[in-house]
Parts: structure tokens; C-alpha cells; sequence
């Protein structure tokens, strides 16, 4: 398998080339050259397979055995897996109403992410070991990705992480995983700015070809090819649990922020899983306008009870673009450069009709977001987090219209509500706590504030270099 860029000019790369990456040289986004195929007799005799094996039977698809032996992979999987509360992975709930509920949040951090990153984690800690090599991650964050990484690989020998994080728009909690950490390969900035304020410094830093290869540099959200890679076996997961006899589509409803999710269930689609996809999203709704009308245009950022689902563009709508034109990479550099520079672009007509053959939408507000959390806590006496509410809703508004469900359905349990005690108490539902909460509430801090007057991208380099320097440091003794 070999790997190549969405702007068209870069090719044949291998898995551990983009695995240590994080935008491409060209500006692109790494994706499979080619999409492997699993057949419907494939797919059935996965049914019954637990989440470890799944990940077990995806992953060789688009990494050679030259490159990570099997036995290697296994011991790397159950070791990322260890840390999880509960030995299903990610359970199913089946709630009043037709809302079944796959929670996906039963890691390190309580959210998704855990289940892709604890495993890239572990990938990157087997490659550097073999090569000997020291890696710079470098995380702008909307509020999970930030603290899922840093579990990933605080204690690895060979990574060092700076998270940038938006202050005061990230959840309490959320900003207090990350920000309680103390460990000597980990920093975290919080910025006084949005998640996309934050992207654009971060995005220079990838872009400068010398910077980024003198110090390694690499991502770890899901702008990183080995994320979205984990997250398609996510998808054949959650469809061999409710479809096992593999004979229809699954809809999914996926809470929708920088699109990393409906990235890798389209990845998953056109591998040969019977799915149909809804991007769940709230007020910040660049995505339904997108689809809806064929018009990216960036705008504010209005921040949310869901944090995570505050931006502007969901920046892996680029590949989306990619897979969805048939891999055109001159239509997809087009349009980002335009975007880029203008801050719009419009989506061509047989693109947009492709996109919208494959992505449904769905608009949910806070007002909306407080309503669903109420009506499935009083319906089920179960908490949602104000993410997964947004998808809630779209299962909600169809059996509220007496539209008919022809298809088993699922929505995607991005995060525990524990995250999330503002939402919650805005719904006027009970508070919820647990020992671990109390020891995050009860931590001291660690990290540095970057006002709207500072220069981060200077700052940024900065703290590269030193703890580029402070590692070195620390291995020549």
C-alpha cells in the first residue's frame, strides 16, 4: 500500500511516511493511492468478531506485513486497549424511541478518540523505537483531540507534544485533562482564540518544509492519515453489531466537526460497507450549507454547549472532496486555494451531486441540544453528551415527523457527558461526578496563556526547538 497526497504532488509514500506526518509537503492530506476491498463474504464472516479483532483484520489492508508484522500489531493493539473501562470497546445502548447509541468514549480521556489515538500511539512508539528517532507532535485542538493525545503518549521515550488549545471554549473538564498533566515531554498553550484561529499557525509550521523535517514534526488529530485509518474499522464495528447478517444499510449519524469521522466511514463505504452517513452538526454549520448548497464560505465561530463542533471548516472535508471527485487533485487544489485565499469557494456540480448522493445533514442549536438532552434523560434515564444530542435529535425529528425508518440506524457516542457539566446543567438535569473528576477539579495546572497580541507561530517554533533540545539533552546522558 502506498500513500499520496490530496494536492496531487506527492506519491508513493509508505505507511510510516505518513504515520510521521502531518500536512503533506504540496499542502495536501495523505490518503491510500488505492482503497482496498472487502468482500460481503469477508464482511459476514467478520460478524461476531470483537472491536480488538476488527482492528486486527482492517489495519493489514493498509499496512504491509514488511512494515508491521502481524504479532507485532497484535501486541501494539492489546497494549492500546488495556487502559479502556469496559472489555466491549464500545457498547451498544438500544433506548425508547428507535435511539440506539454506540458509546465510543470508555477510554483514558472519555472520548472517541481514545480508541484510534491510544493505537497510533502505539504505533508511533514501535516505529521510532526500530529507527531510533526523536518526534515532534504538535496538536491544535478543539477540546479532545488535545487530551486523547497527550494519553497516548505522555509516557513514550521518543515523542515530545505541545497542545494549543482555545481558552475558555473548551469545556472545564476538557481543559483540565489537559492542562493538569505534568510530565517533562508534554506542554499545553492555552490561545485566546477559536479552534480555527488556532489551525492556521500550526498549519505554517507543517508548511515550512525545512522546519518541519529538521524537528520531525508530526499530528496526531485526524489531519494524521494513521487516525482516520483506525476509525474505518470503527465503522465495520458498529455495523457487524446491528447488521450481522450483513443483508442492509446501517444509517450513521455522526457529530460533526472537523469531519474526520465521515472521512473514514466514506474510506469504509467504498472498502464495501453497506452504510449511508448523516453529519450531525450545531449552529456552526459550515458543513449542512456546504452540502446543502454547494458553498463553502468560512464565517465566525459561535462557541456552543458542543465545543467540539465549533469551527468553521472541517478541514478533512478536503479529502472528502478528494474521494467524493473520483481523486481529481487539481480540483481539490483549486478549491483550497481559493478557500485559502478568499475564505470561499464553490463546490462544482458533479462533486456537490456525489456528495450529496453519499452525506445527509442535520442542524441542531443549543436550545435544540438542551431539549434532546431532557427528553432522553426523562425517556431513558440516560445522559447523553451534547454532541451525541446533536445526532439524538436527527433520529428524534424523523420519528416525531412519522417518517418511517427503513434502515436500522445508529448514532455515534462521540463522548462521555461527564465532559460536559455545563451542558448538562443547562438542561436542568442532575449533576453527575465520579472520583476521577474530583481529582481533576483538585490538580494543579501546567500551562501557558497565548494572547490575541502574541505571535504563536514565533511561539510555537520556540518551544519546538527547546524541547527539541531538552530531549537531546536528556538521551545523552
Amino acid at each position: 500500500m502506498k500513500y499520496c497526497s490530496t494536492a496531487g504532488k506527492v506519491q508513493g509514500l509508505s505507511f510510516e511516511d505518513v504515520l510521521f506526518s502531518g500536512y503533506m509537503e504540496d499542502g495536501g492530506m495523505a490518503l491510500p493511492e488505492t482503497i482496498p476491498a472487502v468482500s460481503r463474504e469477508t464482511l459476514k464472516s467478520w460478524a461476531g468478531l470483537s472491536y480488538r479483532d476488527i482492528v486486527l483484520n482492517i489495519v493489514p489492508l493498509f499496512v504491509s506485513q514488511q512494515e508491521l508484522p502481524a504479532a507485532k500489531l497484535e501486541e501494539l493493539v492489546d497494549k492500546a486497549l488495556s487502559s479502556f473501562d469496559c472489555p466491549e470497546i464500545a457498547p451498544i445502548k438500544h433506548l425508547e424511541n428507535g435511539l440506539t447509541v454506540i458509546e465510543m468514549f470508555h477510554g483514558r480521556t472519555w472520548a472517541f478518540k481514545d480508541m484510534s489515538l491510544s493505537i497510533v500511539g502505539q504505533l508511533f512508539d514501535y516505529f521510532l523505537e526500530k529507527r531510533q528517532k526523536h518526534l515532534m507532535i504538535v496538536v491544535a485542538t478543539s477540546g479532545d483531540t488535545g487530551s486523547s493525545a497527550i494519553e497516548a503518549v505522555r509516557h513514550l521515550k521518543w515523542v515530545d507534544i505541545i497542545v494549543v488549545l482555545p481558552r475558555n471554549r473548551c469545556t472545564q473538564i476538557q481543559e483540565l485533562q489537559m492542562t493538569t498533566v505534568k510530565a517533562e515531554n508534554v506542554f499545553v498553550y492555552r490561545a485566546d482564540g477559536s479552534s480555527d484561529d488556532i489551525d492556521a499557525p500550526v498549519k505554517r509550521l507543517f508548511l515550512d518544509t525545512e522546519f518541519s523535517r529538521k524537528y520531525n514534526l508530526c499530528s496526531a488529530n485526524s489531519l494524521n492519515w494513521a487516525r482516520i485509518m483506525v476509525q474505518t474499522a470503527h465503522f465495520f464495528f458498529m455495523y457487524l453489531q446491528l447488521c450481522p447478517d450483513c443483508d442492509q444499510e446501517l444509517e450513521i449519524v455522526i457529530p460533526t466537526g472537523g469531519g474526520g469521522n465521515v472521512t473514514a466511514g466514506l474510506i469504509a463505504k467504498r472498502m464495501g460497507l453497506p452504510a449511508q452517513y448523516v453529519c450531525a452538526v450545531n449552529d456552526n454549520d459550515i458543513v449542512a450549507r456546504m452540502v446543502n448548497t454547494g458553498l463553502c464560505e468560512l464565517g465566525e465561530v459561535t462557541p456552543s454547549l458542543s465545543p467540539a463542533m465549533d469551527m468553521q471548516f472541517a478541514y478533512n472535508f478536503e479529502r472528502v472532496w478528494y474521494l467524493c471527485s473520483g481523486g481529481d487533485a487539481a480540483l481539490v487544489r483549486q478549491m483550497m486555494t481559493e478557500l485559502e485565499r478568499s475564505g470561499k469557494t464553490k463546490i462544482p456540480a458533479p462533486l456537490l451531486t456525489q456528495m450529496q448522493g453519499e452525506i445527509r445533514t442535520f442542524v441542531h442549536g443549543d436550545e435544540g441540544i438542551k431539549r434532546t438532552l431532557k427528553r432522553c434523560w426523562e425517556e431513558n434515564q440516560y445522559t447523553l453528551c451534547p454532541h451525541t444530542a446533536v445526532a439524538a435529535a436527527y433520529v428524534y425529528s424523523q420519528r416525531d415527523q412519522g417518517l418511517k425508518a427503513t434502515l436500522p440506524s445508529v448514532c455515534v457516542g462521540t463522548a462521555s457527558p461527564l465532559k460536559f457539566q455545563e451542558a448538562i446543567s443547562a438542561a436542568g438535569l442532575p449533576t453527575l461526578d465520579s472520583p476521577r473528576l474530583q481529582e481533576l477539579r483538585a490538580s494543579p495546572t501546567y500551562a501557558e496563556d497565548m494572547e490575541l497580541t502574541d505571535n504563536w507561530e514565533k511561539i510555537l517554533r520556540r518551544k519546538v526547538e527547546q524541547m527539541t533540545e531538552a530531549f537531546l539533552a536528556r538521551n545523552s546522558m
